[in-house]
């Protein structure tokens, strides 16, 4: 039997940036905040953290300082994921020995892959992996959609320990859930999907969210692994206009605002991101007053 990488709320953290340089005393704050908040794992160097826009070496100091950080407290998952086999391969390579304890590998995105292609790229990652490693299916960024019948066949792998589902159709999830073994795990990719995927037999979030609210989202995973899902959908529901807000633009421009707004960090991004409208940015304010993240 498979064992999770983590059961609960992960966060798919921010990278503080100064005007050239990865702000590591920041993502230090942030860091342990999150540990004092639940949070169950760190996912570094993904989506939000703005990956895509980092040096090879900043990638891989920031992976180090995490696992520093935290010190063996949560998992440390580091994103991996690339259009090129080799470069995946060799970006989870040293993502472990800086520390990682898993790895977080987006399907191939411009070039996109058939089923097939699907199958054979992520056999060779894992084949080559140390750890273990999640899928990561968002088919918003990348235009490839991972098929319920492909899940099954990579499941078959020992190394690969779920996905992160983030292709926002549910009805894939439930083919998903009957054609793969219940250790093959399945993480929400979006917030407000959380308590329904969790309902499915979920293993929890991993959240943009979580950046600003780590102790709700705990909390709503909490709720859904006890069964408690008339509490969990209550909160689901209050948590809707935040999830929302976060994204009113692209991730993660508007949490990455957020936090800047909350003392947390700065809200430095890198080209092709910017920062937001007036209006969005108006908006995120008077959602964090409303939350009680913000005082006016």
């Amino acid at each position: 039997m498979r064992k999770p990488l983590f059961t609960g709320s992960g966060v798919a953290i921010v990278t503080p940036f100064t005007k050239d340089a990865v702000d590591l005393d920041a993502f230090g704050r942030l860091i342990d905040f999150q540990l004092a908040n639940g949070t169950d794992a760190v996912i570094v160097c993904g989506t939000t953290g703005e990956a895509s826009t980092m040096t090879y070496g900043e990638r891989m100091r920031t992976i180090e300082y995490c696992v520093e950080r935290i010190n063996g407290r949560v998992p440390v998952i580091a994103g991996s994921g690339s259009n090129a086999t080799p470069s995946a391969i060799a970006l989870g390579r040293d993502a472990v020995r800086a520390g990682a304890d898993g790895l977080l590998v987006v399907t191939p995105f411009y070039n996109k892959a058939t089923q097939a292609g699907l199958v054979k790229h992520y056999a060779a990652i894992a084949d080559a992996a140390e750890k273990p490693i999640i899928l990561y299916n968002v088919p918003s960024r990348t235009g490839v959609t991972i098929a319920p019948e492909t899940y099954a066949e990579l499941a078959k792998h020992p190394n690969i320990n779920g996905v992160k589902e983030a292709g926002s159709n549910l009805s894939n999830i439930q083919k998903t859930r009957n054609l793969c073994p219940d250790d093959f795990s399945i993480w929400s990719g979006n917030d407000d999907e959380t308590a329904a995927i969790c309902l499915m037999g979920g293993r929890g979030v991993i959240s943009v969210a979580a950046n600003v609210v780590p102790d709700r989202m705990h909390q709503l995973v909490r709720l859904c692994l006890a069964n408690d899902f008339a509490a969990a959908a209550n909160l689901q529901l209050d948590l809707k206009e935040l999830c929302d807000t976060l994204f009113c633009e692209v991730n993660p421009i508007p949490v990455k605002t957020a936090l800047e707004l909350m003392g947390m960090c700065g809200g430095t991004l890198r080209l092709p991101l910017c920062e937001p409208s007036e209006e969005h940015r108006e908006r995120i304010r008077k959602t964090l007053v409303r939350y009680g993240l913000l005082d006016t």
